[in-house]
């Protein structure tokens, strides 16, 4: 009977031994488990980090970018107002002339190169006196209009590389319109 027992008692230790290691080896792929997934969220937190900081540093270049050009271009702006100028005092029965083509043909190589580097005209007259785009340098009472525009102003980029020297006034249209 002893020996009954032995071996009826084998049977029941073999399949507790064997269900010890199956739970030790699903403990272990848990663990495992557990493990990889540890390690792909921080991966996956890395590589949004990453991004985020590539961002980042390519918007600071940008702003670096747009900083550094910003001083020359506003030392170049008064040189087109003055040749805009010089245009405008060229006699009418000169405006055809080699002298004034050439100039013309200079004013527009000089915009064109300020667009390339971001800089854009302010459009301000006939629009409403907006104090974060125009500088009003005159103003009639009750006048929220621009009536006339003394210097352009530009843009650089989304910000202002120079206000519009600006007239504000009523708007034309309304004192001069019938009913």
């Amino acid at each position: 009977m002893t020996d009954a027992r032995s071996d009826g008692a084998e049977p029941d230790e073999a399949v507790a031994l064997e269900e010890q290691e199956t739970e030790g080896e699903n403990g272990d792929i848990a663990a495992l488990t557990a493990e990889r997934d540890q390690y792909l969220d921080q991966l996956q937190r890395t590589a949004a980090e990453y991004a985020n900081y590539r961002r980042r540093n390519e918007q600071e270049r940008e702003q670096l970018r747009l900083a550094a050009n910003e001083r020359l271009l506003r030392d170049v702006v008064p040189v087109l107002d003055d040749l805009q100028r010089g245009l405008e005092a060229i006699p009418e029965d000169e405006q055809g002339s080699a002298i004034a083509e050439g100039m013309r043909l200079v004013e527009q190589k000089l915009m064109n190169t300020l667009r390339r580097y971001g800089v854009t005209p302010i459009e301000a007259m006939g629009q409403p006196f907006d104090h974060t785009i125009h500088d009003a340098v005159e103003a009639e009472p009750g006048g929220d209009t621009v009536v006339a525009v003394y210097a352009p102003g530009y843009r650089l980029g989304e910000g202002v590389l120079r206000p519009a020297m600006v007239k504000v006034g009523r708007k034309p249209e309304g004192g001069s319109g019938a009913s």
